[in-house]
């Protein structure tokens, strides 16, 4: 959500920076709204204090006997209580108006964003690690897993496209590596673990900038409440409404949940495996800092996010967003993309995202700075830190052996319980 005020002060510059995002220019309709709202605002103020004004004078009136004046006076009371509900519903429309007009704007560009139309214009940060050299034709995962225990079949008869059974040790390698991000983001890089709802009210998904524009996007129960698309939700959301003590700032938070997504603006995209499915497992990282913290916080994100890569020897390379390509909240994001030798390609397995106040605004979440009277909006921070179920497809592509068997990462050892190796069955 955008301050309005900073809409008023500079309506071509804030235009200038949405045309960035290739979106079209929204400040004089906005403005527009706000003048009539603020106008509104005004003729019901100077209703309410002429109808007090006038039921005050009704009495000095009737103390001096001037029947008439008194008379008079009643009648305007009347008239002004009869006119001021309609008055009050139109400020509330033209407010909801102007509210969800603000809700769909998408956030403003960093300066240091590269410009761009698409993922074309993405720029590589840095790169890590040695793609592993094959003395056979590595494979793709989906052609690799099913004889280790990756059921494509029984996952669409149970649930149908995009859901997968997964069985023995290869459902043990999917927990192992969701349980070792846990460990390691919790020990090594100080995110307190928590644990979740996955059933959440529109607030919560209004807050985190998933409601209105991507209600198609994901799953809502017939009670009204959302599946997550990602912990993100519940994590940002567990601030809302809050003033937050400046001391417990910065906050970091992390999660291994259930995430649920429709896909719906993604038919036909990677319909084959396990890399976009709707229901996945995810290990969510998730900050609440001071406004002057937020960029160093989003370095330290990015670098918890990498040190899983890191420590399980996949290669990767780092991608700044350009504008064309961001998320809808997003301020600046940097995607981290795996190397996936069956496909022969980088592919996103993280994104780390620094939504500014932009979050935070939407759901009312602040903080009172040490020896200050107000108050101040967070800035809010998340990234993937990382999709379990595509960290597996990695696993399996950069591990394969020529028999058909994939290695087990050595950082994983301590969770398999002696299980070195995934071996291909009939």
């Amino acid at each position: 959500m955008h301050d309005i005020r900073l809409i008023r002060d500079n309506p071509e510059g804030f235009d200038k920076a949405l045309a960035r995002r290739g979106a079209d220019p929204v400040a004089k309709a906005i403005l527009a709204l706000d003048e009539e709202r603020r106008a509104l605002t005004t003729q019901l103020q100077e209703a309410q204090s002429r109808r007090n004004e006038a039921s005050k004078a009704i009495g000095a009136a009737m103390g001096k006997g001037d029947k008439e004046t008194a008379e008079a006076l009643k009648a305007e009371v009347a008239e002004l209580k009869q006119s001021m509900p309609e008055l009050e519903e139109r400020e509330k429309a033209v407010g909801a108006e102007l509210q969800n007009a603000l809700a769909l704007i998408p956030n403003i560009p960093a300066d240091d964003v590269p410009d761009g139309e698409d993922e074309e214009g993405n720029v590589e940060v840095s790169s890590w690690g040695e793609k592993p050299a094959f003395d056979f034709q590595p494979k793709e995962h989906a052609d690799i897993a099913p004889a280790l225990g990756m059921d494509f079949e029984t996952g669409a008869l149970l649930s149908g496209a995009r859901f997968t059974f997964l069985r023995g040790d290869m459902a043990r390698l999917h927990r192992a590596l969701g349980q070792f991000m846990l460990d390691h983001q919790t020990r090594e890089n100080g995110y307190t673990e928590c644990a979740p709802p996955v059933l959440v009210k529109d607030e919560a998904m209004y807050g985190t900038d998933k409601l209105p524009k991507f209600a198609e996007d994901s799953f809502r129960t017939t009670d009204d409440r959302w599946l997550i698309p990602t912990s993100e939700v519940s994590l940002t959301a567990s601030v809302m409404g809050q003033i937050v003590d400046d001391a417990a700032l910065p906050m970091r938070l992390t999660a291994l949940t259930q995430c649920f997504r429709s896909e719906a603006g993604a038919a036909g995209r990677d319909t084959r495996g396990f890399i976009r499915q709707h229901q996945f497992e995810k290990c969510e990282l998730v900050s609440i800092t001071r406004p002057e913290e937020s960029e160093a916080e989003h370095q330290r994100m990015l670098k918890a996010a990498q040190g899983i890569l890191k420590a399980l020897q996949l290669p990767y390379r780092t991608m700044l967003l350009c504008t064309g390509d961001m998320g809808f909240g997003a301020r600046k994001t940097y995607d981290l993309e795996v190397w996936l030798p069956g496909q022969g390609a980088y592919r996103e397995i993280s994104s780390c995202s620094n939504t500014g106040d932009f979050q935070a605004r939407r759901m009312n979440a602040r903080y009172r700075p040490e020896g200050e009277k107000g108050t101040r909006f967070v800035h809010t921070l998340n990234g993937s830190g990382l999709a379990v179920g595509r960290t597996l497809v990695a696993v399996i592509e950069n591990y394969q052996q020529a028999d058909g068997s994939v290695l087990v990462p050595e950082a994983l050892a301590p969770y398999m319980g002696g299980v070195t190796r995934l071996e291909p069955t009939n």
